[in-house]
C-alpha cells in the first residue's frame, strides 16, 4: 500500500488527467441516469412529452452545468491537496 506522500505526489503530478477522468465519469453517470433520477418503467404506452423550462437542456445550461462540475472537481482536488499537506496522524 503506498503511503500518503506517494498518493499526494501522484495526485499533484497527474491532476490534469485526474480532472479529465473525473469529468468523463460524471458525464457518464449523468448519461446513464445515475444522478438524482427516479426509476421509471414504461410498458409501451404512449405519453405526451413535457419539455418544460426545468427539464430541457440548452447549450447555455449545458455549459453552466459543465462549469459547475469543473468547480466541484477543483474544490474536491483542493481539499485532497490540503489533506495531503497536513501532518500525518498515527
Amino acid at each position: 500500500m503506498p503511503d500518503f506522500k506517494t498518493i499526494s505526489n501522484f495526485r499533484k503530478d497527474n491532476s490534469k488527467a485526474i480532472r479529465g477522468v473525473r469529468r468523463q465519469f460524471v458525464v457518464l453517470c449523468q448519461q446513464l441516469g445515475l444522478f438524482g433520477e427516479q426509476l421509471v418503467a414504461i410498458d409501451g404506452s404512449k405519453f405526451k412529452a413535457v419539455n418544460n423550462r426545468d427539464r430541457n437542456a440548452t447549450s447555455a445550461k449545458l455549459k453552466r452545468r459543465m462549469e459547475e462540475i469543473e468547480s466541484s472537481i477543483s474544490r474536491y482536488l483542493t481539499a485532497l491537496l490540503s489533506i495531503g499537506k497536513s501532518p500525518r496522524r498515527t
